[in-house]
């Protein structure tokens, strides 16, 4: 999606301006999302950082309704995970990585998780990250998210997803080259 789309990386005083609304109004609706954090210190810190502003903004622009998920407590960074309810809808039908995008002979994906993280300059999320998400609220009951996969599980072909189904959270694999509709990926960033 991104591929000779927003490189950019630099927000307009109009998009920064929007943005930072929309983040503000999340950000006291979903207070159980983060409690003990207040706006002001979060958007001080947004404020000093446009490239993490541009990130923010990739990630909303492609579904993702980024929000504070918490506070890292040695550095100080203001987390963000993707909130949306099901995997950002700006974000699917990808395979997982670069190298399985390469593998496909046929009917290539038009990019690939890593790929478009990479560009948005976010990481995908972990395992640990993922179940953390899921405490936070009920994400995922329609569709799959790619989530950041072990080397030793890479190495011999697969990628791990992220679902909610029947009430539980569930890993599964793939191979790295598959690619559905209905999976995309969620990001993560530090800010």
């Amino acid at each position: 999606m991104m591929k000779g789309a927003d490189t950019k990386k630099k927000l307009s005083i109009k998009e920064r301006e929007e943005l930072l609304e929309t983040l503000q109004a999340r950000f006291e609706k979903n207070m159980k999302r983060h409690k003990g954090l207040s706006w002001p210190k979060v958007k001080a810190k947004l404020e000093a950082n446009p490239a993490k502003l541009w990130s923010l903004y990739i990630m909303e622009t492609t579904g993702g309704e980024p929000d504070v998920v918490g506070q890292d407590k040695k550095t100080g960074a203001y987390i963000f995970f993707d909130c949306s309810a099901q995997t950002p809808r700006g974000r699917v039908s990808f395979c997982y990585d670069d190298d399985a995008l390469e593998a496909r002979r046929e009917h290539k994906p038009k990019d690939s998780a890593v790929g478009m993280a990479t560009e948005m300059v976010v990481d995908l999320l972990t395992e640990e990250e993922y179940f953390a998400l899921q405490k936070l609220g009920e994400f995922d009951t329609k569709r799959s998210s790619w989530i950041k996969t072990p080397a030793e599980i890479r190495k011999l072909g697969g990628a791990l997803y992220g679902t909610r189904s029947y009430g539980r959270v569930f890993i599964g694999s793939n191979g790295a080259e598959s690619y559905y509709s209905g999976r995309g990926f969620r990001a993560s960033l530090r800010v």
